[in-house]
């Protein structure tokens, strides 16, 4: 039998879940408020992935830089890889909403996006 603590990231409330995993390999899980805590504890402890945000710089923009973010979750152990391309990365104003930044991050097939739009600077 294995326990693990685990503070749930699925929501605002954060609860504090308790996964015991028997020897037989049935989970039990004590401790979420809701069913997402179950989901994100099997997700976790089985192929833990994360939202990759950040920002990149911008050239020629009325803001310096561009929120972004992966379209999707992407492997944890690629995270470190994604924050590493998207630090060389610039990228000429205007950006738009859900533009594509950085395309195939870390190798793992999904793209990163603008999450905000950055109009050109009127001063050259």
């Amino acid at each position: 039998m294995e326990k693990t603590e685990l503070i749930c990231i699925k929501c605002p409330v954060g609860c504090m879940l308790s996964v015991t995993v028997q020897e037989d390999g049935t989970w039990e899980v004590k401790g979420n408020s809701c069913g997402r805590g179950e989901e994100y504890a099997h997700k976790e402890l089985t192929n833990p992935t994360r939202i990759v945000t950040t920002t990149v710089r911008v050239r020629g923009g009325r803001q310096a830089v561009v929120p972004v973010k992966t379209r999707y979750d992407i492997p944890k152990g690629k995270v470190m890889e994604c924050m590493e391309a998207l630090r060389e990365v610039e990228v000429a104003a205007p950006v738009f909403l859900g533009a594509v930044i950085l395309s195939d991050a870390a190798g793992t097939g999904v793209d990163v996006v603008a999450t905000k739009s950055v109009e050109r600077s009127d001063i050259d």
